[in-house]
């Protein structure tokens, strides 16, 4: 074969490799990308729950099947580098989506382990390999929030960790591996996305939200964040990695709304009744502590964390401006993803 042709191969030649292609993020970038892809390699730890996979492209229609056999799992943590290497092999491009996400203090150490020297291991393939692209998930955690009620983007940096969760601690420091990366020539783009809603796990993450609602949930409260769908994250993600844009991070956002107002529009789209009982700011100061107390007596982790419980409070907007006129994007109304995720949550616990 001529090198004319080896060229055209070594061009189109995709070997796609996704990171937490068990979590909400990577099981819904799987489904779309097997469907462009009759071939697939996604990382997977022991303990990971493969049928969870399966059930959200389940929601997707009848064929789910057929696109669920074109992945080829390997199991890896992304703190063995034997394993790692070993998923690498052919590797042309790297969605990362594995993190651990926790609010919780005493999980900070754990974190920085998966999170950032996670990250630097798949970094530090990525280059020896040299690999075509790099996709990283992050989060707006790993933003500067302006003041309360000011809009945040992506020219927003930090200047401090001071007051900043662990979990945003080592979601930037992994954004600092992914542009060290970039740095070594190999072309990067980010994602932060806000609060992800979509159909997946309903007892953990953004699924508890739908779970806990069902279930009665009292209250409520009035603080302001971005919500976005889970499939315009993965749709986002693709176009970027399949486009010229790189070394660019993007804030992915659909809409900034109350918590108050996803929690009654997943009420009204359940029919069930809407959470009636205010949480303001001081009482968010009072629960934390009371679950910090508690959970050191019974050993169990807290229902709200310091982190949580302010959050839960705090008036935070951001803009996707960016990455709306970069792609020329139009978000899914977070209506419409509710009513979506809602059918599949009563199909899943009907």
């Amino acid at each position: 074969m001529g090198l004319f042709w080896y060229l055209i191969i070594d061009y189109f030649w995709f070997m796609i490799l996704v990171t937490g292609g068990t979590g909400l993020v990577g099981s819904h970038l799987l489904y779309f990308l097997s469907r462009e892809h009759s071939e697939l390699r996604a990382i997977f730890r022991r303990s990971s729950d493969l049928n969870g996979v399966k059930k959200v492209f389940s929601f997707y229609g009848d064929d789910s099947e057929g696109f669920f056999e074109r992945i080829r799992w390997v199991e890896a943590d992304l703190l063995d580098l034997s394993a790692l290497e070993d998923a690498f092999l052919n590797v042309t491009h790297v969605y990362h989506c594995a993190a651990l996400v926790s609010f919780i203090t005493s999980d900070y150490q754990k974190m920085r382990r998966v999170n950032i020297e996670g990250t630097t291991n798949i970094v530090n393939l990525c280059i020896s390999h040299r690999v075509k692209k790099l996709c990283y998930v992050s989060s707006v955690a790993a933003i500067e929030n302006r003041a309360e009620g000011e809009v945040t983007s992506e020219s927003d940096h930090w200047t401090n960790t001071g007051g900043k969760s662990g979990y945003a601690i080592t979601k930037y420091g992994a954004e600092m591996e992914v542009w060290r990366a970039s740095q070594e020539e190999i072309p990067v783009v980010i994602v932060n996305p806000g609060v992800i809603l979509g159909s997946g796990p309903w007892h953990k993450g953004s699924g508890t939200l739908f779970r806990r609602v069902d279930e009665g949930l009292p209250f409520y409260t009035t603080g302001v964040t971005g919500f976005v769908d889970v499939q315009d994250v993965v749709r986002i993600m693709i176009s970027l990695m399949e486009g010229s844009i790189q070394n660019e991070r993007f804030v992915v956002v659909s809409e900034n709304l109350t918590y108050r107002d996803v929690l009654f529009k997943i009420a009204e789209s359940l029919k069930k009744r809407k959470p009636s009982i205010k949480i303001n700011r001081w009482m968010t100061e009072f629960i934390w502590r009371f679950e910090l107390v508690k959970s050191k007596i019974t050993l169990t982790p807290p229902l709200l964390t310091k982190h949580t419980a302010r959050s839960s409070v705090s008036n935070h907007p951001f803009s996707s401006q960016k990455i709306m006129d970069a792609l020329d994007y139009t978000f899914t109304k977070m209506d419409d993803c509710i009513d979506r995720v809602v059918k599949d949550y009563k199909s899943d616990n009907g």
